[in-house]
């Protein structure tokens, strides 16, 4: 790995860690408010966003920036950090240890870097995916530097499916598999890479949940499918507050056919 990258991964890491450090301190201790759109945001999912957008602005001179709580239009810089400083809020207020923290790295508009971080799990993920940006970048998907992989299984009553929920009306007789819901939408997807799960269903995503994890499910081998419109390459001045991108991800080609009917009821 060239140093570029591993300047990439090492600030990824460092700020994620410290950020993720204060974040536990608040962890079940805050009060959320409602936004416009009916999530809810503290001040610690506040706090967290100024202070990654603070550590790029010290070390990326001239990348832009696309925040779920700042800046919501995508600045069509040609690299450009997209922040989820709280995924999981709800999780987050009421005690509930799932809750992450997430970045990914754009190039021209499509992600090529991926780096979420789950505090309470001591859990790090990271990959990278150059797909068709020319990119000579490094290879694969890691769960705390160790390599990981989507499964090759079929499904059964002893594997699961990640449902949102909004996604509640695939569930049906005959569902394939057990299912989870989790409350949130990067951490859904990354179960997929690990080969914990066979596949999920985010119904209302925004571009700050898919980012990161877009970049890690497909190094670990799994497939990405959109459900109504493809979320990249962003397009330059546009506003992504208000836009959805309804996702199903599996853990390969084969379960698409398998997951994909049973999702037709679902609301996206």
């Amino acid at each position: 790995m060239n140093d570029f990258w591993t300047t990439i991964l090492d600030f990824a890491q460092t700020t994620t860690t410290r950020v993720g450090k204060q974040l536990m301190q608040d962890f079940g201790k805050v009060q959320a408010d409602q936004k416009a759109d009916g999530s809810l945001v503290t001040q610690a999912d506040k706090w967290a966003d100024q202070e990654i957008r603070d550590a790029i602005a010290s070390n990326f001179s001239g990348y832009g920036i696309l925040s779920e709580e700042s800046d919501q239009s995508f600045p069509g810089t040609e690299w450009c950090w997209v922040i989820d400083p709280l995924d999981g809020t709800t999780n987050f207020t009421r005690g509930i240890p799932l809750w992450t923290i997430s970045l990914g790295l754009l190039y021209r508009g499509t992600p090529i870097f991926g780096y979420i971080y789950a505090p309470t799990l001591n859990q790090a993920f990271h990959g990278f995916w150059a797909g068709s940006s020319g990119l000579a970048t490094p290879t694969g998907a890691f769960l705390n530097n160790h390599p990981i992989h989507s499964s090759v299984d079929s499904p059964s009553n002893n594997h699961f499916f990640n449902l949102c929920s909004r996604s509640t009306a695939a569930i049906k007789n005959g569902f394939p598999c057990k299912i989870r819901m989790l409350g949130v939408a990067s951490y859904n997807f990354l179960t997929v890479a690990t080969g914990a799960t066979l596949g999920g269903i985010e119904a209302t995503p925004k571009v700050w949940d898919l980012a990161g994890a877009w970049v890690i499910v497909q190094a670990a081998g799994g497939v990405w499918s959109s459900l109504k419109l493809e979320p990249f390459p962003l397009s330059p001045g546009e506003d992504y507050s208000d836009r959805s991108f309804p996702t199903l991800v599996v853990s390969r080609p084969e379960l698409v056919p398998v997951f994909q009917p049973l999702l037709e009821g679902v609301k996206i």
